[in-house]
């Protein structure tokens, strides 16, 4: 078991570095049993700079929404209340459960408000991680940013297969980094870095191969068999691969009519994110894709759904109207 001296240093980085909780800040943990003393610890922080903490457990939900993507991941009314009426919301559950929860109507309300929400990673009590590498995953993104100002169409693709152009044309970019500001969307910390758009949802055209990570297969680390999309029009009209794939085609055929939509383009812009867990989404070198919702957190998104379903992609290159950004997994701008 995680002794409070092992993991006081880590959540002194949560609390103090990426959502710099201040003094009298009202301050909710929600958790999971799996890692509630990790949420004791966050909380404990938070007591010791003057914040007023709370810890929900929603181990319960948790569980059920990992059994069954059925579930509906919005929360109950009472922890939504809590949401809304707090300054820093800070998520120390399941990862893959977290990313989810990150598309229900509270966190934007919450986010709207202007409090500071994100998800904790995993280790805690072993992260080997400096501000100094912190602020060069927020610079990193802040660079692609700035090169993917006023353009339309990015080209992706991959040894495994990818070759797939996607339209961010008019979407303004959501960057996910460690240093949670006011009002700023959620988002993994302290290892994950992200640039993120709204793919405009009926333009995305080509192959997309996941050779990653794939949410909602019941796999939480990397796929046995790389998954295949065929995309036209901005959805994915073909899934095929292994078992994976056909559970992905399940969960996409049992869901709303836009479950298929290309919603998500986004890069990862940080070294330190473990690759073959959750947090690889936000390794530099990656691209994901997501299939479903972009309505609730990213600029312009226009794609209702209950379902949103990231699948990452490595080693990839990305082209942007004929200016290479990232080649090989390796950023180049």
């Amino acid at each position: 078991m995680k002794s409070y001296t092992t993991l006081i240093k880590g959540a002194r980085l949560v609390v103090e570095t990426c959502f710099a909780v201040k003094e009298g800040d009202a301050v909710l943990v929600i958790c999971d049993e799996d890692h509630r003393r990790e949420a004791e610890a966050v909380a404990g922080v938070a007591v010791s700079v003057g914040a007023y903490p709370v810890v929900a457990d929603v181990s319960h939900h948790v569980s059920a929404a990992l059994a069954s993507m059925k579930v509906p991941m919005e929360p109950a009314r009472n922890l939504a209340a809590a949401m809304e009426a707090s300054d820093v919301i800070i998520i120390t559950t399941n990862l893959e459960w977290a990313n989810r929860f990150a598309h229900v109507n509270p966190v934007a309300a919450s986010v709207k408000k202007g409090a500071k929400i994100g998800s904790v990673e995993e280790g805690m009590a072993d992260w080997d991680l400096s501000k100094a590498e912190i602020d060069e995953t927020v610079a990193r993104a802040e660079r692609l940013m700035a090169a993917l100002e006023g353009v339309e169409w990015v080209r992706v693709t991959n040894p495994a297969g990818t070759d797939v152009k996607v339209c961010i044309k008019d979407r303004p970019p959501l960057k996910v980094v460690p240093i949670k500001g006011a009002g700023e969307m959620m988002g993994p910390v302290p290892l994950w870095g992200e640039v993120a758009y709204a793919a405009v949802e009926d333009k995305t055209e080509g192959v997309i191969v996941v050779d990653g990570i794939m949410l909602g297969v019941g796999v939480f680390g990397s796929l046995s068999e790389p998954i295949k999309w065929v995309i036209k029009d901005g959805r994915a009209v073909e899934i095929s691969g292994g078992v994976e794939a056909e559970r992905l085609k399940a969960v996409v055929a049992g869901s709303d009519e836009n479950a298929n939509v290309v919603a998500e383009f986004a890069m990862g812009t940080s070294t330190k994110s473990p690759s073959g867990s959750a947090s690889e989404k936000g390794l530099l070198g990656t691209i994901h894709f997501a299939l479903g919702d972009n309505s609730h957190c990213y600029p312009g998104g226009q794609s209702h759904s209950a379902l949103h379903l990231d699948g990452c992609l490595r080693n990839i290159s990305l082209e942007a109207e004929g200016r290479m950004l990232i080649k090989d997994g390796a950023l180049v701008i």
